[in-house]
C-alpha cells in the first residue's frame, strides 16, 4: 500500500521558547514538585530498582537480602543506572514537547511547569553524576553508562523519529539494564549467569512489543510532527505484525525454559512463567489482533508493563 509523503522529521528542540510563558510563584514550584515524579516515570524506575536488586540475588544466591541491599559498590551501581534512566526521561520530554502536547497534554511538564531549559540542565547533571559514579567502580560500567546516556539522547533527538530504530534502540538498553549487575565482580555459578541473560533477552523482547505499541498510540502527534516510526512507514496492519513477531519469539522462549524447568522438577518457577507470563501473553497477542483504537493500545502497553513485572518477579523463585 504505497505511503504518503511525509514532511522532513524535525530531530532538534521545539522552535521558540515557552519559557518567558510559564508562570512563577508558590502555586507552580507545588504543581511542579507534584509533576516530577511522573516526568522521570517512578513507576518504571521502581521496576528498574526491582529488577537490579532481584537480579543481584540471583547471581548471589544463599546471601541474605541485607548483604545485597547494603553493599556499597551495588548501591552505587543503582543509583548510577536510575539517574541516567531519569536524565533519559527528562531530555525525551525536551524534545518531545510538541508531540506531547497532542498525544499526552494532562502529563505535560516541560515547558508548562518547567523551563525547557532547566530540563536540559537536569538531563546533564543527571546523566554526568551518574557516568561518575559507574567509572569510579569499574571502567567497563563507565563505558558502558556513557553508551546508554549517549543512545538515550541519540533516541530522543533522532532514532524514536526512525521505525524500528528507536524501538530496538529502548529494548536493547533494558536488556543491558538486566546485565548490569554481572558487570561486578562477583563469584557466580555459570548456571546462575545463564538465567541472567535469559532473562535480559526477554525484557529485550517484550519492550521492542511495547514500543511498537506505544508508537501506534502516538501516530497521531508522530504524523503532525514529522514521525517516521514504524506505524506510519508501514501502517498499522505490519506494525502489528512486527510486534506480534517478537512476542511470538517470546512465547517460544518462555515456553522452552518452562518445559526445561519441567524436566527438571522445578515445579513453582514453571507454573509461575506458564500461569503468570505465558498465559497473559496469549491474551496480549489476542488483544493486539483486535486493536485499532488509541485506548486499545494504551491498554496493550499496560499489559506489557504488568508481563514484565510478572517476569521480573519470576526471579524470587530461581
Amino acid at each position: 500500500m504505497p505511503v504518503a509523503p511525509m514532511p522532513v522529521p524535525t530531530t532538534g528542540p521545539p522552535a521558540g521558547d515557552a519559557d518567558e510563558l510559564l508562570p512563577a510563584g508558590a502555586g507552580q514550584a507545588s504543581r511542579l514538585a507534584r509533576a516530577l515524579p511522573g516526568l522521570v516515570r517512578w513507576p518504571n524506575l521502581a521496576i528498574m530498582l526491582l529488577s537490579l536488586v532481584l537480579v543481584r540475588v540471583l547471581l548471589m544466591p544463599g546471601q541474605p537480602l541485607s548483604t545485597v541491599l547494603l553493599a556499597p559498590r551495588f548501591g552505587l551501581l543503582v543509583l548510577a543506572a536510575l539517574l541516567v534512566a531519569a536524565a533519559g526521561y527528562i531530555i525525551n520530554d525536551y524534545y518531545d514537547v510538541k508531540i506531547d502536547a497532542i498525544n499526552r497534554p494532562a502529563r505535560l511538564v516541560v515547558g508548562r511547569l518547567l523551563r525547557r531549559r532547566h530540563a536540559m540542565l537536569a538531563h546533564v547533571v543527571l546523566s554526568g553524576v551518574g557516568v561518575v559514579l559507574a567509572t569510579a567502580l569499574s571502567w567497563r560500567l563507565g563505558a558502558v553508562t556513557v553508551g546508554a546516556a549517549l543512545l538515550l539522547w541519540g533516541y530522543s533527538a533522532r532514532f524514536k523519529r526512525l521505525p524500528l530504530v528507536g524501538n530496538v534502540s529502548i529494548a536493547t538498553l533494558t536488556g543491558a539494564l538486566i546485565l548490569l549487575p554481572a558487570l561486578l565482580p562477583l563469584a557466580t555459578p555459570e548456571g546462575r549467569l545463564k538465567a541472567v541473560w535469559l532473562y535480559a533477552l526477554a525484557a529485550f523482547l517484550l519492550t521492542a512489543v511495547r514500543e511498537i505499541v506505544k508508537d501506534l498510540e502516538d501516530m497521531r502527534g508522530d504524523a503532525q510532527h514529522g514521525c517516521y516510526t514504524l506505524p506510519l512507514v508501514w501502517g498499522v496492519v505490519r506494525s502489528k505484525w512486527v510486534a506480534g513477531f517478537f512476542l511470538l519469539c517470546l512465547g517460544v522462549l518462555v515456553l522452552g525454559v518452562a518445559g526445561q524447568l519441567l524436566a527438571w522438577g522445578r515445579w513453582p518457577l514453571a507454573a509461575w512463567l506458564l500461569g503468570l507470563v505465558l498465559l497473559p501473553m496469549g491474551w496480549l497477542a489476542g488483544l493486539l489482533l483486535r486493536a485499532d483504537r488509541r485506548r486499545h493500545f494504551r491498554q496493550l502497553s499496560a499489559w506489557c508493563k504488568g508481563i514484565m513485572l510478572a517476569g521480573v518477579l519470576s526471579m524470587l523463585l530461581v
